[in-house]
């Protein structure tokens, strides 16, 4: 910067020489600087001022629209932040196929402990055992005093239980919101919903997970935050289910059975409508798998899908409609019941040791329940058809309902296939699966001879699977299954109205010495209903029955399964809006009457 001098040597020469005064020029020069410095200081000065009002109106600005936020918001109450990562619990609720809730979450607290800020551990711990009976005060005690920053004391509690942990007073006690899994209708549908339990857990939050049945086999879809707000509808109806629980646990206890199960299925869309296994459990105290022991002693087990039995006779329609289908026979034709029947060093006996034969129609062989009309159907099949049509009903792999327990529970398939295995294997012998592959092989009678997958979840969509028999195999024998139901070994069974068919089956259980123990016995009736139209199926199975009202104990699917299944058809076909179809009585039964 050039600053100009206050007296210029030559301003002051050529003021000399013309007689002015030089001090003039200096005061001169020295007001003009300073009009310069104020002028560069006032245009300053206003340049901040401007930037200071700026900077004022943000603020209040700010200030005022924070205001106005605050005031249109709904209060709310202030939460402490915790480093980490959010635990997401919420979970989407489960509901049956009328929206009716099966299991929803439920807010409630957790109590944990910070023991250096605890002003007397002693008391605390006392005082919880008379709040939690199953807490060891003394244990208690000495965890609480032996150095550690924090203690889990009780995952979950009720609203008193809090009540009066808060009144012991104590500032080392302390609570930590969190939502749990609620199942409202207790042991109902126990075995399909399974249960739930905690996962990642913080203080303030827990993550919900499901630990057996659809809980655990659909957890990533009720876990989706984004589906969070949209139930899981089922497939179950829970007035049905309720009823067949009931009926199937009356069953139960006045037939002296170690368990039972019971599936009802729609034909034609495979939906499980109802679901049941005794005994049952509640989900909301699930209890601890057994450690020892047979594991199909344990309510946790699930009959229905992981109880793989020999199902006896109820196999027999199998065999029939395999031969039907394959024109080897129709159902009037006459085939060899003469028993007992030898093949090699075996030896085919009747049912108390019975003899049906010499011939029976193919309509008979299943209303009789012939073991030997069976077999010379199946050799007349061969092994490789046979299998080929077993497999195609589904008994040669796990169902694909949607259960995490299904996949385990895997038939038990012959490895090879001889004449005797293709004998056994065509009335229910030496091949074993569950009620649920039961089931689904029925369907595909019941709906024409289609196969169809069941599933737990409501759609209401007919199925378009394959094609295991012709339209005409399925209805002739639907009309043998009804002829077992009206005149055969399941004349208990029939509910008027509604045209019940079905078929028996009693089958003994394997014993420790590779035999078969002839007073435990699995009982099983797979029927269809109404036989006119079949919309339903229905398998009602129960291990180790024994009917007691006679002289002698009874121990065939006829005196257990069939009465308990009947029984079950009379309650929940009125419910599934089933108008009874009115039968007129025979002619020989009227009788003639005058005013």
């Amino acid at each position: 910067m050039i600053r100009t001098p206050l007296r210029p040597l030559a301003r002051i020469l050529s003021a000399r020489q013309k007689g002015e005064n030089p001090d003039t020029i200096e005061r001169e020069n020295l007001r003009l600087r300073h009009e310069e410095i104020r002028d560069k200081s006032r245009a300053r000065a206003e340049v901040r001022l401007l930037f200071l009002s700026l900077g004022f109106l943000a603020a209040f600005s700010t200030i005022g629209a924070r205001m106005g936020l605050l005031a249109a918001t709904e209060p709310m109450e202030p939460r402490t932040a915790a480093a980490g990562a959010e635990i997401v619990a919420t979970r989407a609720d489960i509901t049956d196929r009328n929206g009716r809730i099966l299991a929803t979450n439920m807010q409630t607290y957790a109590l944990y402990a910070q023991p250096k800020d605890m002003v007397d551990p002693a008391r605390v711990a006392r005082e919880l055992a008379r709040i939690f009976p199953e807490i060891d005060p003394v244990a208690l005690e000495r965890r609480l005093t032996d150095g550690r920053s924090f203690l889990w004391i009780r995952r979950v509690m009720s609203p008193e239980q809090m009540q009066r942990v808060h009144e012991i007073g104590d500032p080392g006690l302390l609570f930590g919101p969190r939502e749990m899994r609620l199942y409202p209708n207790g042991q109902l549908a126990a075995h399909v919903l399974g249960g739930a339990s905690f996962g990642a857990e913080g203080v303030s939050s827990a993550e919900v997970i499901g630990t057996a049945g659809i809980e655990k086999a659909l957890d990533a879809r009720l876990r989706d935050p984004g589906q969070s707000g949209t139930p899981l509808e089922l497939s179950i109806d829970l007035t049905l289910q309720a009823t067949i629980e009931e009926v199937l646990g009356t069953g139960k206890t006045m037939l002296n059975a170690k368990g039972a199960a019971a599936i009802l299925m729609d034909v034609r869309t495979g939906e499980i409508l109802s679901l049941a296994s005794l005994p049952a459990f509640d989900p909301n105290d699930r209890p601890n798998p057994l450690v020892k022991g047979d594991p199909g002693d344990s309510p946790l087990f699930n009959r229905a899908v992981q109880g793989v039995y020999e199902l006896g006779s109820t196999f027999k329609i199998f065999t029939v409609a395999n031969a039907l289908d394959l024109g080897l026979v129709e159902k009037d034709t006459m085939v060899d019941a003469n028993a007992p029947k030898r093949w090699g060093r075996f030896t085919i006996k009747e049912f108390q040791n019975k003899n049906y034969g010499p011939l029976l129609s193919v309509e008979d062989v299943i209303a009789k329940s012939s073991n030997v009309g069976t077999a010379n159907l199946a050799l007349m099949i061969g092994a490789e058809r046979q299998a080929a049509f077993f497999q195609s009903l589904g008994f040669f792999e796990p169902t694909t309902i949607e259960l995490v327990e299904a996949p385990g529970a895997r038939p038990i398939v012959p490895k090879r296939w001889p004449d005797i295995t293709t004998i056994t294997t065509s009335y229910g012998h030496g091949i074993s699966a569950s009620p649920m592959h039961l089931a689904v092989a029925y369907a595909a009678i019941a709906n024409g001879g289609v196969k169809v997958t069941p599933t737990l979840l409501h759609g209401g969509v007919p199925q378009n699977g394959p094609r295991v028999m012709t339209e005409e195999t399925a209805r002739d024998s639907i009309g043998m299954l009804r002829s077992v139901v009206e005149h055969g070994t399941a004349t208990l069974g029939d509910v008027p109205g509604y045209q019940v068919a079905g078929k028996t089956g009693t089958a003994e259980k394997p014993n420790a010495q590779g035999g078969y123990d002839t007073d435990k016995v699995v009982n099983t009736f797979a029927s269809l209903f109404p036989a006119n139209d079949p919309k339903y199926v229905l398998v009602v199975t129960l291990d180790e029955p024994v009917e007691t009202s006679g002289s002698e104990p009874r121990r065939t699917a006829g005196w257990t399964a069939v009465p308990v299944a009947g029984e079950i058809i009379r309650r929940v076909a009125p419910l599934m809006g089933l108008r009874p179809v009115v039968e007129p009585p025979p002619v020989d039964e009227l009788t003639a009457v005058s005013n």
